[in-house]
């Protein structure tokens, strides 16, 4: 496995591997989700590149950039594991040198949601992902649909600036007791991590509410706010039901329709979201 640190030796090296090339872009400490992707991507390409590179961009001046859990060798050990061959490793200074002063706005898509709740949270997402991909190169791009404004965000951003490679959207990976596997799970304590099921409690509650004929959006928010308060360490951020491609908020669910909330157990603020229909 060959771990490059400079955007010369990607690009000294590029040339030289086989079509098609997968691209897994995270910011490590990595976990079943990410190896998802990973063991996608090998097998739907001839070649594949991992990153991991923890954007300094994408997070607000009171978020956790210096205390988001990082475990570089355990990391690399996983990826070896999986028969990855090449991984990029680049320093804040390699993706954002000197003078750099050039950002990726996306748009309403971007200030909804994570955007209004995390302001300047997409811009740094969609610069960093697109600065990756024009030192990659990819064909394909894996994300996990867990990060579904996200993936939103990337798709149109890709689309948009005419890019020319495929957005693979991987589901979501869950713990046995459906809690979406993410690296901030790391930060809850027993309690927490017991409190932190309430997530996906209430995105299968709004799966049932629809399943059984329930198409008012505000009813289902409603029914889905009061399951989460019942829960003392929960603090609802937001519960949304939107459009699956505009996040337009709707009030009568049509399918597909993302449902997707953001919830605070403790000090830890987790996303987690299902499609329904």
């Amino acid at each position: 496995m060959k771990v490059l640190k400079t955007v010369n030796e990607i690009k000294q090296l590029r040339p030289n591997l086989p079509p098609p090339l997968g691209f897994v872009p995270t910011m490590g400490y990595l976990h079943e989700g990410h190896l998802a992707l990973v063991r996608q991507a090998r097998a739907e390409n001839s070649s594949v590149v991992v990153s991991i590179f923890v954007n300094p961009t994408q997070f607000g001046p009171h978020e956790d950039f210096d205390s988001y859990p990082r475990d570089p060798k355990r990391d690399l050990a996983l990826l070896e594991k999986e028969g990855v061959g090449i991984v990029f490793m680049p320093s804040a200074d390699e993706i954002y040198p000197p003078n750099f002063n050039n950002w990726v706005e996306v748009g309403e898509i971007a200030e909804r949601l994570e955007g209004a709740s995390r302001p300047g949270h997409f811009r740094g997402v969609a610069t960093v992902v697109a600065r990756l991909f024009n030192i990659v190169q990819p064909d394909r791009a894996y994300f996990g649909r867990k990060d579904a404004q996200q993936l939103i965000v990337i798709r149109k951003m890709v689309a948009d600036l005419n890019m020319n490679l495929e957005v693979v959207a991987v589901p979501t990976v869950r713990e046995g007791d459906g809690l979406a596997m993410s690296s901030r799970n790391t930060y809850l304590n027993p309690e927490e991590r017991k409190a932190a099921l309430v997530l996906y409690q209430a995105l299968t509650l709004a799966q049932k509410l629809f399943s059984g004929g329930e198409k008012d959006a505000q009813a289902i928010r409603r029914q889905m706010t009061e399951l989460i308060q019942k829960e003392p360490l929960a603090h609802i951020d937001y519960i949304s039901i939107a459009d699956a491609e505009t996040l337009d908020e709707l009030d009568v669910v049509r399918p597909p329709a993302l449902v997707s909330l953001a919830v605070k157990i403790g000090k830890t603020r987790l996303i987690d979201n299902v499609v329904v229909g």
